[in-house]
């Protein structure tokens, strides 16, 4: 018996990939084989993508820490290792947001550290 190509399910099945790839660049919008290739590429890069935006934040928390830090006299690095000595729970995200909304607590924390290392 041959492989139905034109039912209702398979219609479905491909009106779907090719709604998904909508705006895509030349054949990857309109040709079926093409667009499921685009389809999966696309879903494979949007999967690491939102495992490399937690990276990219991770650095991006990292440089406005260091920065407000050598405003306030102290490296990035003998800052956290002081956090943790002075068991001070805050981490990086919020850090980073006291270093740039509000340097007068940042400075408090900083103050802290220093003490606590002294």
């Amino acid at each position: 018996m041959p492989r139905a190509t034109t039912g209702k399910v398979h219609h479905k099945r491909r009106e779907k990939i090719l709604k998904d790839v909508k705006g895509f660049y030349g054949a990857r919008k309109n040709l079926h084989r093409t667009a499921k290739d685009a389809r999966r590429k696309k879903l494979q890069n949007s999967y690491e993508g939102r495992r490399l935006k937690k990276r990219d934040f991770r650095a991006l928390w990292i440089l406005r820490i260091n920065a407000a830090a050598r405003l306030c006299g102290i490296s990035y690095s003998k800052l956290i290792g002081g956090l943790k000595k002075a068991d001070i729970l805050i981490d990086r995200k919020m850090l980073a947001e006291l270093a740039i909304k509000d340097l007068n607590a940042f400075k408090a924390i900083v103050d802290k550290v220093t003490k606590k290392a002294a």
